[in-house]
């Protein structure tokens, strides 16, 4: 038993697509909560559930802007809590995409951030002083474009790997990665 997660059989799902219980196009949490059984009957040990969470999805819901929030999209915190308790009623384990490279630039902590360099939140992200006037390198992000975003409140780049509404957090700053830490924990 100490192994049964090496044969552990896992269905993805995409909200968004799954099952729509309000009939408003958009599948949603009532909808995972309705197939559980079926998934079940499946075989199915895990479900890994792509974000859900608060969004403005520039990238599908990749780019969060508050962890600790379900998007209206796909339905209430309650429901959640509800489909997580139905799912282990029926021994089924529930993995939440969690993004933690980046976050949206909606999210509260780059808010702050981009307010200067002497506030709590100042150093959660990656910022660069223009170079010469310009962006420190010539480095591409993955969706296009420069990896670096110039922001006239800070007056400083700072740096993206995907879209330039997802800035990188910094993993060097031990106050971001407690923050990371305390809700994972929650």
């Amino acid at each position: 038993m100490l192994h049964r997660w090496k044969e552990a059989i896992g269905y993805q799902i995409y909200p968004r697509s799954f099952k729509d219980t309000t009939n408003d196009g958009l599948g949603d949490i009532n909808g995972i909560r309705e197939k559980l059984t079926y998934l079940k009957e499946l075989g199915v040990d895990f479900v890994w559930i792509t974000p859900i969470y608060e969004s403005p999805n520039v990238d599908n819901g990749y780019d969060i802007s508050d962890y600790c929030a379900i998007s209206e999209d796909f339905g209430t915190m309650e429901e959640f809590q509800s489909l997580v308790k139905e799912a282990h009623a029926l021994d089924i384990k529930i993995i939440m995409d969690l993004v933690i490279n980046h976050t949206s630039n909606q999210h509260q902590w780059f808010q702050e951030s981009r307010q200067g360099t002497d506030n709590e939140y100042s150093d959660f992200y990656i910022w660069h002083p223009p170079v010469n006037g310009k962006e420190p390198n010539d480095w591409h992000a993955i969706f296009g474009g420069s990896v670096w975003e110039y922001d006239e409140v800070r007056g400083e780049y700072y740096f993206h790997a995907f879209a330039k509404e997802q800035p990188d957090l910094n993993w060097d700053s031990p106050a971001m990665r407690q923050k990371i830490f305390d809700m994972i924990e929650w």
